[in-house]
């Protein structure tokens, strides 16, 4: 459930909520954070769930001392009312017997909240891609009857690819198969497009193909693909230093090594 960190629960009525998913290289939460520390998004409240692992830790936002010293935990709402936009970050990985319980719950908060749109941000593995899909840009997007309704012709202006549909078994022409959808390393991406699509929620995936490894770039990527849309900036990918970078990016792999090592 969603629990307010302010003394009256914030109206979302008609913004649009980005998320992440917890998939391959965490490109979406990277994006994510760009986005929070960019816009000086304020955090509103968070989701109390027991289907995170349960984690806590400093301000990944901090830009003074007294900042720093604010604990943060694994699910955060963060809102820039003037944008009418809310964020939702993930920092922990989803219990994995409790994936379609988070996915419900996900679903009945979006519809709850009265979000006009939502947007989840994902990444796929950049190895297992079907032969159609090494061509062109690594970025693919998918989105639900309902939002499609609203948005096509902006879709269509922006000239983006749309997530290939893979045989089942590649290799293999049987005219019975029917082609699916296949996000390998996503996480709950296809879960939640499947369900949205069934509830009849406006929901866009906007994903990237990629591996493991330093995905500060790949976030870069995913994030400008967003703001090609949403126009959280203008023009950042002439003037990259736009986004502004979390002082928790600095501890991405963990601290240095040990000097008493050697």
């Amino acid at each position: 459930m969603f629990i307010s960190s302010q003394n009256s629960a914030p109206s979302f009525k008609d913004f649009t909520l980005v998320m992440p998913a917890v998939a391959v290289g965490n490109v979406g939460q990277l994006a994510v954070d760009l986005i929070v520390s960019t816009l000086n998004m304020s955090r509103v409240g968070y989701i109390h769930t027991d289907c995170l692992i349960p984690m806590t830790g400093n301000n990944p936002y901090a830009t003074c001392k007294e900042d720093a010293e604010e604990l943060h935990t694994p699910a955060e709402v963060y809102t820039a009312a003037e944008l009418k936009m809310a964020v939702l970050q993930i920092r922990a990985p989803i219990i994995q017997t409790k994936s379609k319980k988070f996915r419900q719950l996900l679903v009945s908060w979006i519809k709850a909240s009265g979000f006009s749109r939502t947007v989840v941000l994902s990444s796929s593995h950049a190895y297992q891609r079907d032969d159609q899909q090494l061509q062109g840009t690594p970025l693919r997007y998918l989105v639900t009857p309902s939002l499609l309704k609203v948005s096509a012709d902006a879709l269509k202006e922006l000239g983006w690819k749309e997530m290939e549909r893979v045989s089942a078994f590649p290799g293999l022409t049987d005219a019975n198969t029917e082609p699916r959808l296949y996000i390998p390393g996503g996480g709950i991406t296809k879960g939640l497009y499947t369900d949205s699509c069934a509830e009849d929620l406006p929901l866009a995936v906007l994903l990237l193909f990629c591996s493991e490894g330093d995905n500060i770039p790949d976030a870069f990527t995913l994030v400008n693909h967003l703001n090609n849309w949403l126009h959280l900036l203008e023009n950042p990918s002439q003037k990259p230093n736009k986004w502004k970078i979390p002082t928790s990016w600095s501890l991405l792999f963990g601290s240095g090594i040990p000097p008493a090592l050697f």
